[in-house]
């Protein structure tokens, strides 16, 4: 066996099954292409750099002022070069070797007391995988998992508790099995209460009901119900119950993100002895091996965003790429899926920078060259852009080329959609500055959506997920989700009212397109709190479409690429929880501190 285990990986795809926990471990590093060519265009940047400064501070005086400022008040991301220099203390080679091994022994040893378990009974079995699912160990089992669901799907739960039966629906519905919320008909009385004997139920009734669709009238009652009791009994409780309770009022369980929380629920199993000591130790193996990849991935996208060199040119720019790196983690974290992340990661990025450009930077002329360029893809289009603008054009073109360029040959038909997409959020972008200068607030909500659902980004989050993804993502695959289907539009809707939600007041201190909220108050003639209030309920109403697609039985398009449109969705509620985590990233330090820096101490 050569090299180290950990900082072995390739950017080509691997099927995700359980081998791909190890499937680094012989091989050497390969020349990542943006890394090789790095000391290649290391005096060409520092020659542009002078040839800009000098540009900006003489010839352009109107620019210079604009450089000057900050209308957004952006604050800086803490962590700037922190992953380049940075490498885990205890992960020698020696080490790293003997977790990979110590971890094939444990998965052999779980993947045995998953067989097993098919003659337990129904309640331990529902708690094994739940638990595996919060661990973040479903991908390492993922046939035995699928095996284990179809059987349990045909189980008599007539005669179960409520936790067991709410446990049963969420777990089913959660992998696509549209079952039905008429089981719950027994637990509910004439005066329309549940019987819920302990806050367990109701905080399993509660989850499991946020997996409804329209129509499932018995399961809005049921969240309102639990709702009330939750936050009525929540002062009382102490421990890991008032967390899970805290947790589930400001985002249901169905709507988190498993790698946001693995390691809490790791200690928390620990500290309670509640799953069994084999599946508990893979866990931690598996957390500090997934850790040393993303550790290695934030080294390059690191690098690429320092060769991108936008702090430099437009210093209002949100520096987030390891706040990026860490929303797209959310969409996939497993090793397979490594190509996939950095590309998403530097979409998202670019993303960004489009957004900062047009919403802080550019006059309504320059943000019209801009879209003219980028519809035609061509940066020799750009002299009359500031050279900021036309410098940061020319990065991102490039890294289009860097992505493309980590494409097999037979792949390559991806990135017309990409350059599509991307085309089509630029455009979207452009209009808002127009409908910010002139002023102009949609008359409906409806009307709003025609423009903001695209300038979200996410209708091009969906095809850049993709983009990195093996085989699994088809051509059929990119024209179906160049359609906007059902489940990609509500993706985008649920990002535009939550992102309005949390930025509105923020939004206010200085001139900005107008937000859905603006938009449902002219509509309705109402209060900006009784707007809030329904933009609010719009966003569970689209959730509920949502779910309705993520259940549609006629769904062709496979259910691992679901599954990434899905993780979209639940990363947003995570990034605009109780505020805009993104734009104020100092909130997700700590999260980010614990996933890529602290490992689990390994005996």
């Amino acid at each position: 066996m050569q090299g180290s285990v950990m900082t072995t990986f390739s950017l080509r795809p691997r099927q995700c099954n359980g081998s791909c926990l190890l499937a680094s471990a012989a091989s050497q590093r390969p020349c990542i292409s943006w890394r090789r060519r790095q000391q290649k265009h290391t005096l060409q940047r520092q020659q542009m750099q002078q040839r800009s400064v000098a540009t900006v501070h003489h010839d352009n005086l109107e620019v210079d002022d604009r450089l000057s400022k900050n209308p957004c008040n952006f604050q800086p991301s803490i962590w700037g070069d922190f992953f380049l220099r940075y490498s885990d203390p205890a992960a020698s080679s020696k080490q790293q070797i003997w977790m990979a091994e110590r971890a094939d022994k444990m998965k052999e040893a779980v993947a045995k007391m998953i067989a097993s378990s098919v003659a337990w009974d129904l309640h331990p079995r529902l708690q094994l995988i739940d638990a595996l699912e919060r661990l973040c160990l479903v991908h390492l089992f993922e046939d035995d998992i699928n095996a284990a669901l179809a059987q349990i799907k045909t189980a008599n739960v007539t005669g179960c508790d409520l936790h067991t039966v709410a446990l049963w629906f969420y777990l089913l519905r959660k992998h696509g099995y549209r079952v039905s919320p008429d089981i719950f008909v027994r637990f509910k009385d004439q005066d329309g209460s549940f019987f819920a004997n302990n806050p367990v139920e109701l905080l399993s009734l509660y989850n499991a009901a946020h997996l409804g669709t329209h129509g499932e009238t018995i399961l809005d009652e049921a969240i309102v119900f639990t709702r009330t009791h939750l936050e009525t009994i929540f002062p009382s409780l102490e421990g890991s119950l008032a967390h899970e309770v805290k947790c589930a009022l400001e985002i249901p369980l169905p709507r988190r993100v498993r790698i946001y929380e693995s390691k809490y629920y790791i200690s928390t199993y620990e500290k309670e002895a509640t799953v069994h000591e084999s599946v508990l130790q893979l866990a931690k193996l598996n957390s500090n091996i997934m850790q040393l990849h993303h550790q290695q991935e934030l080294e390059l996208i690191t690098r690429w965003w320092k060769d991108l060199e936008i702090e430099s040119k437009l210093p209002f720019a949100r520096d987030r790429v390891v706040e990026c790196y860490f929303w797209i983690l959310g969409v996939y974290f497993e090793p397979c899926y490594s190509r996939g992340r950095i590309i998403l990661t530097m979409v998202i990025s670019i993303a960004t920078i489009f957004d900062d450009m047009f919403d802080s930077y550019g006059t309504v002329e320059e943000c019209e060259l801009l879209t003219n360029c980028i519809e035609r893809w061509d940066r020799k289009l750009a002299d009359d852009l500031p050279e900021c603008m036309k410098h940061a054009l020319g990065k991102i073109l490039d890294s289009y080329e860097t992505m493309d360029n980590e494409l097999a040959q037979e792949e390559k038909y991806r990135m017309p959609y990409l350059k599509n997409f991307t085309i089509d959020l630029v455009r979207g972008y452009n209009a808002e500055v127009k409908m910010r200068e002139e002023g102009y607030i949609p008359r409906t909500v409806n009307e709003h959506l025609q423009v903001s659902l695209r300038t979200g980004a996410c209708h091009l989050l969906a095809c850049a997920s993709f983009v990195g993804m093996d085989e699994i993502a088809t051509k059929d695959s990119f024209d179906w989700v160049s359609t906007m289907p059902k489940i990609v539009k509500a993706l985008c809707i649920i990002l535009r009212l939550l992102d309005d939600l949390q930025t509105y007041e923020r939004e206010q201190l200085h001139p900005h397109v107008a937000s859905t909220i603006k938009s449902y108050m002219k509509e309705h003639n109402v209060s900006i709190e009784i707007a809030r209030k329904k933009i609010e309920e719009l966003k569970e109403e689209t959730w509920k479409y949502f779910n309705g697609e993520w259940l549609n039985p006629d769904n062709a398009v496979p259910s691992s690429l679901l599954e990434r449109i899905f993780n979209l969705t639940r990363t947003m509620e995570f990034i605009y929880n109780l505020d805009d985590n993104f734009t104020n990233c100092q909130n997700l330090r700590d999260t980010i501190h614990l996933l890529f820096v602290e490992p689990f101490p390994i005996s």
